[in-house]
């Protein structure tokens, strides 16, 4: 993928540079790119003048940003316990055979990223899936093909 640069540079000068202002940068290169490109990280390091190796450690300390890319449509199934006795684990499995990936995984065509998550806090709609940040509650395998929608595998 190649990285506009302009874009980058945009995004850095809505927060004037500032170095305080790298998880923010990072958050909106991600929302635009659906990932951190190394082009990207290299980018931000040189215009907020920081080692390459200081704004890498951010991006791989917050389980928020990625340094893969990242399907259009996220897809995350809790696999907290009151979700896990309620049938999260087929849900997944369902998944999983729907989109032909496992979980941590992004279809070929960048549509779908699958992940699992310890717990999104709505343990009484247990089984949960989150999509596009939308909480889908008491999920069944069955029901992860109007999920889906015309996604087919």
């Amino acid at each position: 993928m190649k990285i506009d640069e302009s874009k980058l540079d945009s995004i850095i000068n809505e927060y004037n540079g500032e170095q305080g202002s790298l998880i923010s940068i990072l958050q909106d290169i991600q929302a635009q790119y659906q990932y951190l490109p190394r082009e990207a990280i290299d980018h931000v390091a040189k215009r907020l003048k920081i080692p390459r190796v200081q704004v890498f450690g951010v991006a791989t300390f917050f389980k928020a940003f990625s340094l893969k890319p990242k399907g259009k449509q996220q897809i995350h199934v809790c696999m907290g316990t009151a979700c896990h006795v309620r049938g999260s684990k087929m849900v997944l499995e369902e998944l999983e055979r729907k989109l032909g990936i496992k979980a941590g995984d992004t279809t070929d065509d960048n549509e779908y990223t699958l992940e699992t998550v310890n717990c999104v806090g709505a343990c009484a709609l247990g089984p949960v899936v989150v999509k596009n940040e939308e909480y889908r509650g008491q999920m069944t395998p069955i029901k992860v093909e109007s999920l889906l929608g015309s996604k087919k595998t």
